[in-house]
Formats: structure tokens, C-alpha cells, sequence
């Protein structure tokens, strides 16, 4: 398989975090969490630390109940510092400046706002007015890749110019606090994160941008209500919901995922050089490679995001490919795949070369 000069590349990649991180174990704390179940999540998640924007202190100490308004509030405030963050590094690495942007795609499952943050990232950083613009707004963890294949398909359609794709996830804008254990699940493996790439296409671009070749998806509706972000009745919000069955459900399926993405390349799984996967959990990452047949070697940048960020939904994928980049092990002619899974329940993949 060979790659062409109209082939959209991913030129660079860049994150951006809140300034304040916390370990579980400061967490637990914070909230005065005692319950032993509860605890045992959040110091058996493999994760060490994530970076969160918390309310501020009510009168007993811990961090207050926001409103619904107040957390949206949080989600675009935080959101654009995020962005802001993960552009400018993006847009150093790939040598370029806002002005060279003509499409700029934002992707956010943890808040809604119209306009969204397409719109306000134009105005916030000078992006050219005149660029097209698309906002991929609650699709959940998977939505990067769905993301990118919008992106990539425009960058097909107009070589030479570039695009901009930013996930913006301020995960803690969407956080419930009581003691079950349904937001215990969630409030112990959501970090806050933006991350963002460039893509081009056309004969001028960088030669060792991987050029993204396929891609496929799955959605498996008998468990679509495993992953939800709906309305709770009993908070007064939009909050989280992840089932226990989540990781069994995604991994069970990943191989037939992946089979249809090689089918008719030529390639086989041996023949896939890096793994870019995204960093759902625990146990999610041990499912997806245990029933693709990795090794650990081979999701060490998944399970190193999960540790110092959590699962940062939409964009952990690119904090993952973000060190893949840093790392710069990847040869001319290498592929790779790209991994996402989130509601649906639904499993995306991408294939890409170097």
C-alpha cells in the first residue's frame, strides 16, 4: 500500500490541561470520601493524578454544588483556556500561525452551547473569519475519530490548506457529587483536557506526517445505554453514566473492528507498528488488548495518559498520539491505528501510515 500526495496527513499535535491537578488519593480527601468501595475505585483505577477545574470551597470544607448554569458556565470558560493551550502548541510544532487556518473543527461532549466552540475559538484566537467550521458536539469518547474523518475529508477537497480538529472535554463541569456509586465511577476516571491537530493534504507537506488511509466503525445497539450523558431528575443536571459491563462489551468486539479495517490493505495485525488507543479505564485498555492480542509495549501510551490524565473522552486518543509524535520512533512506510470507543455503544478505528 502506497500513499498519495492527496492523502490528508496529520501534521501536528498539541494538549492543553487546567493548572491544577490532583492525585486520587488528594481527591478522596477533598471530598472526605470513606466509603471502602468507593475508595477502592478511585486507588485501583491505575491512575495517578488529573487535572480538574473544582468549584470553591462551601462552608464545610469541600468543594460546593454548582448549578447547572454554573457548571456550563465552567465548561466554556475552562474549554477555551484548554483549547487556547492545546492549539498554540500545536501550531508551534507544525510551524504554522492561526492565520494559516481555513477549517476548524471542535468536538465537546461535556457541555452544550450555541454558538459553539468552533465559533468562539475564532474569535477567542484570530482565526481567519472566513474559515469553514464544524462542531461534533455529544458523541461521547468515540466522537475524535468520527471527528476526523470530516476533517480529513475536507482536507482531501482542499489541498494545500489546513485544517484544525480540537477536542474540548471539561469533564469536571459535568461532575455529580453524592455517594453512589453510579457517579463514584465516574467522578474516579475523568480528567479534564484539550487536544488538538493540524491536517493537510497536497505534495508540500511534512514527510513524516502519517497520512490517514481508512476508516471504520461499529456500533453495537444492544448496548446502547451502557454509556450515557443524560439529564439526572434526582441533581438537577446533566451527569454521567457508565456500566460495569462498558469494558467486556468494547473488547469483545474490537477484533471484528479491526478485521474490517485491514480487509482488503494487504495487512495483517502483525504488520501494525503503533497503537494509538484511547485511554478509557482500566479495564477497558486490559479488554481491547487482551482480545487484539498487544502487548503492553504496545499500549504504553495509552496506559501513560490514563495515569497522569485519566480519561480525557474525546481527545485522549490524541494525548496518547501527542507522546507517539514525542516519542519519534515511527519509520517511513510504518502503519498504525488509531482507536476509539464511547455511547452507542460504538467503536471507531482509523488506519494511517507514515
Amino acid at each position: 500500500m502506497t500513499t498519495s500526495t492527496v492523502r490528508a496527513r496529520i501534521t501536528a499535535a498539541g494538549t492543553g490541561t487546567p493548572p491544577t491537578f490532583y492525585t486520587q488519593h488528594e481527591l478522596l480527601r477533598l471530598f472526605a470520601v470513606e466509603n471502602p468501595r468507593i475508595r477502592s475505585l478511585f486507588l485501583n483505577s491505575a491512575i495517578e493524578r488529573r487535572y480538574l477545574t473544582l468549584p470553591p470551597a462551601g462552608e464545610d470544607g469541600r468543594p460546593r454544588t454548582e448549578s447547572q448554569g454554573e457548571l456550563l458556565r465552567r465548561h466554556v470558560r475552562s474549554g477555551i483556556a484548554m483549547a487556547r493551550d492545546a492549539v498554540q502548541n500545536c501550531l508551534k510544532r507544525a510551524g504554522a500561525e492561526t492565520k494559516d487556518i481555513r477549517f476548524v473543527c471542535c468536538i465537546s461532549s461535556t457541555g452544550f452551547i450555541t454558538p459553539g466552540f468552533s465559533a468562539l475559538l475564532i474569535k477567542e484566537l484570530g482565526i481567519p473569519h472566513e474559515s469553514a467550521r464544524l462542531d461534533v458536539v455529544g458523541m461521547g469518547c468515540n466522537a475524535g475519530l468520527n471527528a476526523l474523518s470530516a476533517v480529513t475529508a475536507w482536507s482531501t477537497a482542499h489541498p494545500g490548506e489546513m485544517a484544525l480538529m480540537v477536542c474540548i472535554e471539561a469533564c469536571s463541569a459535568a461532575y455529580a457529587f453524592d455517594a453512589s456509586m453510579r457517579t463514584a465511577v465516574v467522578n474516579s476516571l475523568f480528567g479534564d483536557g484539550a487536544a488538538a491537530i493540524t491536517v493537510m493534504s497536497g505534495s508540500d507537506g511534512p514527510v513524516r506526517a502519517p497520512a490517514v488511509l481508512k476508516f471504520t466503525s461499529k456500533i453495537i445497539p444492544q448496548a446502547i445505554d451502557a454509556m450515557r450523558f443524560d439529564w439526572d431528575d434526582e441533581h438537577g443536571r446533566f451527569s454521567f453514566y457508565l456500566d460495569p459491563q462498558v469494558p467486556y462489551v468494547v473488547g469483545a468486539h474490537a477484533e471484528a473492528v479491526l478485521r474490517r479495517l485491514l480487509d482488503g490493505t494487504g495487512l495483517r495485525r502483525s504488520d501494525i507498528a503503533h497503537w494509538v488507543i484511547h485511554s478509557g479505564g482500566k479495564k477497558v485498555v486490559d479488554s481491547v488488548r487482551v482480545n487484539l492480542g498487544l502487548s503492553r509495549y504496545d499500549t504504553r501510551h495509552t496506559t501513560a495518559v490514563l495515569r497522569d490524565f485519566g480519561n480525557v473522552s474525546s481527545g485522549a486518543f490524541l494525548f496518547a498520539f501527542e507522546r507517539l509524535l514525542d516519542e519519534d520512533v515511527a519509520q517511513p512506510g510504518d502503519h498504525g491505528v488509531l482507536m476509539t470507543m464511547g455511547p452507542g455503544s460504538t467503536i471507531e478505528m482509523a488506519l494511517v501510515q507514515w
